[in-house]
């Protein structure tokens, strides 16, 4: 039997694709090597985001005061909170087991490699057997990228975020080496659960890619609070848990913790795939906006095309890539709309363009403390926040939105809304906000 649709990898793009294509009544087989739902919900946001949670309800029990409540004995067990993780990473990947439940649809629990391809059809192997389909869709994935740094191979101090994860027990100390996302939100995570924290970043700012403005109200926040951030610092050495570092005026630092958590990215994986040597390949599997590689009838989507990586951008890229498979050909993808969360405490949640995209003096920077909304200022005592509007002084259509002060990863989809659909000052006044709600900043901007 020639399958419509083989899918690798059953990760967020994998298993988005295959229910798509399983909607539309075509065949499709699915491989993924060890389970259900990826990186994101096995050893990535999802896990990290149910320890954090646990983490919040400790670090607001003991700073409960301030709101009236008096919580004198409060105690956690991080043992249980990694039990609770297991449960629900396991309730999920039950979910995605139940979506993908079809006569049309098999799931191989292997690990696939294209053995050919041609414009036809392409033909897999996994555990010995052969699968034919018209279309491949690869959603293979990335993995962590361990730095060339002396001292980091086979150093029992050393994790990476998975190992980290996978613990059951706090580490007494941790350095975290990378301050982008992932090194952000186990700082967090430790931090608040009393472990003492220092971040080391290479650039000049934590957070990189994010909004300066919103990244130094957490930055000072999280110094004020303990943790200890090091940017334009790079790690030269490590040797069990002592890390010998630089600074960027060439100061040498020596640290040292129980363990050190190796955050500096994901590297796209490609393996399994070396039987398309035509395959197109720069930092990733090259895709044009419709997800089609440079092979008529192969596709990609998810990390391994090397673009964003993130679990939402990788079910839009696979909705887009079996809309075009199935001849829906005005389906694409708007990079410029895609809204990104870090889960920090508070969260940082933006959208669009930033200052640093545009040329100076074609847009225009409404700005506003969270604190303008009844809401946030009832459940977030002592905080401020910032919301950031950036707006285009032509068109006056709103370019982008960035934010800082909790709950915003709730209500950066209105915004992403708004930018994606090119919506102008005028049209967003019209929009009717709930209230209270702290999403009314939105419109309190305006």
């Amino acid at each position: 039997m020639q399958y419509f649709l083989a899918v690798i990898g059953g990760g967020p793009a994998g298993y988005t694709a295959a229910e798509k294509a399983l909607k539309a009544g075509k065949q499709v087989v699915i491989f993924e090597q060890e389970s259900l739902g990826g990186t994101c919900l096995n050893v990535g946001c999802i896990p990290t985001k149910t320890l954090l949670y646990s983490a919040k309800q400790y670090f607001n029990a003991v700073n409960a005061d301030k709101y009236g409540v008096h919580a004198d004995t409060v105690s956690f067990d991080y043992g249980k909170m990694a039990q609770r993780k297991q449960k629900v990473v396991r309730k999920l990947v039950a979910g995605i087991k139940q979506r993908l439940k079809s006569d049309l649809c098999t799931v191989v629990n292997a690990a696939a490699t294209v053995v050919s391809r041609t414009d036809e059809k392409v033909v897999i192997e996994a555990n010995g057997e052969q699968y034919e389909a018209a279309n491949l869709l690869i959603c293979t994935g990335s993995t962590n990228f361990v730095p060339p740094i002396p001292g980091v191979k086979d150093n029992v101090a050393v994790w990476d975020s998975t190992d980290a994860l996978a613990a059951t027990v706090l580490p007494q100390s941790m350095i975290i080496v990378g301050g982008g996302v992932i090194g952000m939100e186990f700082a967090t995570l430790y931090h608040e659960l009393g472990v003492p924290v220092t971040v080391v970043e290479a650039m000049p700012q934590i957070l990189p890619n994010l909004d300066p403005d919103i990244v130094q109200l957490l930055r000072d926040k999280y110094e004020k609070s303990g943790i200890r951030i090091l940017t334009d610092t790079k790690v030269m050495s490590l040797e069990g848990g002592k890390v010998t570092a630089q600074t960027a005026t060439s100061e040498d630092l020596t640290l040292e913790a129980e363990h050190v958590l190796i955050s500096v990215g994901r590297r796209s994986r490609l393996t399994g795939l070396e039987a398309m040597t035509d395959l197109a390949v720069n930092r990733g599997i090259t895709v044009d906006e419709k997800m089609r590689t440079n092979l008529r009838n192969v596709y990609a989507a998810g990390d391994v095309t090397g673009k964003i990586m993130l679990a939402h951008v990788a079910s839009r890229q696979a909705e887009v890539a079996v809309a075009n498979m199935l001849g829906e050909t005005d389906q694409t993808i708007d990079y410029n709309a895609i809204p990104s969360v870090v889960y920090t405490n508070p969260e940082i949640a933006g959208v669009g363009r930033m200052e640093k995209d545009l040329a100076e003096g074609t847009y225009e920077v409404r700005s506003l403390p969270m604190a303008f909304s009844g809401r946030f200022v009832a459940e977030n005592e002592g905080e401020t926040g910032l919301c950031k509007m950036i707006i285009d002084k032509e068109t006056r259509k709103v370019l982008g939105v960035h934010m800082i002060g909790n709950p915003c990863s709730e209500f950066v989809a209105t915004a992403s809304f708004a930018v994606r659909m090119g919506y102008t000052v005028e049209q967003m006044e019209q929009v009717v906000f709930p209230h209270p709600t702290v999403s009314e900043i939105l419109k309190e901007i305006l």
